[in-house]
Order: structure tokens, then sequence, then C-alpha cells
């Protein structure tokens, strides 16, 4: 399943034709690099494509003054069908990937424990943070914000509380871990 394809499409089939910029923007917006692997850079290579496949159209293209041209693209019906399909397949897909902190750990019999330690501590001060991040964005709405947009984002907050919860269990154990 690829979210990036995913958020193109659903951004056109929801706010009809729109510009690169404009689906670039929207991204920005819902904050999308907060709570999926789309990230805005990405997006008008995905739009490219998609017209290459006949997922979307060009409509019309557009200028401003000396601004730079812009296409306006939309979705095709067979864009339509894809996105169907993307979100029935993103629906399906429970994707837990590998976090390399486990695999550093569970080789790290060689590592010192006060170094072993300062590691986890950082990765907990930056896992911190970032929940920080999240609970100041539930605090603020932002524009369109929907009832399914807070619940990606509590979705996002409970899996940080979870990664903090184990990083403190794994810091509670560092000195048993040569006893076992």
């Amino acid at each position: 399943m690829n979210p990036t394809r995913l958020f193109v499409l659903s951004a056109l089939a929801k706010r009809g034709a729109m510009y690169g910029h404009q689906i670039r923007r929207d991204a920005r917006i819902d904050r999308a690099e907060l709570w999926s692997d789309v990230r805005p850079g990405s997006l008008y290579g995905a739009l490219h494509r998609l017209e290459d496949e006949g997922l979307v159209r060009a409509l019309r293209t557009e200028q401003e003054g000396r601004l730079p041209a812009r296409t306006v693209y939309e979705i095709t019906d067979e864009g339509r069908r894809e996105l169907a399909a993307l979100q029935a397949e993103a629906f399906e897909e429970v994707r837990f990937p590998p976090d390399p902190v486990d695999l550093a750990l569970a080789t790290a019999s060689d590592v010192d424990e006060a170094t072993l330690r300062g590691h986890l501590e950082d990765r907990v001060r930056d896992l911190t943070a970032r929940l920080s991040r999240l609970d100041r964005l539930a605090d603020r709405r932002w524009p369109d914000q929907t009832p399914a947009d807070d619940l990606v984002l509590e979705h996002a907050r409970l899996r940080l509380r979870a990664e903090l919860e184990w990083h403190g269990l794994v810091l509670d154990q560092l000195g048993k871990r040569g006893a076992a």
C-alpha cells in the first residue's frame, strides 16, 4: 500500500480539482508527516506518476501574473477505483515494522551499561518531545479538522506512549541483562 498515492487520490476525490501546490499545502496543514509516511515533497512526483497511469488527468494550466504556470488535476474514474482499493488495503494491513532498536539491544552484550542507558535515555527524550508536540497539536484545531483526524492523532499519541512505556521497562531492567 502506497500512502502517498492514497493521500493524493483522496485529496482530489475529497476536495475536487487542484494543482500540486494545493495538495502539498493540504499535506502540510493536515500534518500528514506526523501520522503517515507521506512527505509533502514526494507529492509532485506521485502526481505525475498517477497521471501517467491514467488515475488523474490534467484539466488545465493556469498562470497568474509572473508566477509559474500550474497544472490543475482531477481524479479519474479509474483513480476512484484505485483509491477504493488503496483504502481497503490500508484498512486490512496491520503494519508494525521492526524497530532497529530491538536488534541493537539484542546484540549489545558488549556495550557497557552506562553507554546503553545513555542511548536509551536519548531515545526517551526524543519520544517525549514527539509526544509533547502531538499533545500540543491535540489542543489546537487546524482547518477542516474532522473527528477522524482526532482519532488519527490519538492513535499516534497512544503508540508513542507505548514506546515510552517499553523504554521505561528496558531502562529498569538494564542491570539485570547480564544475569539471565
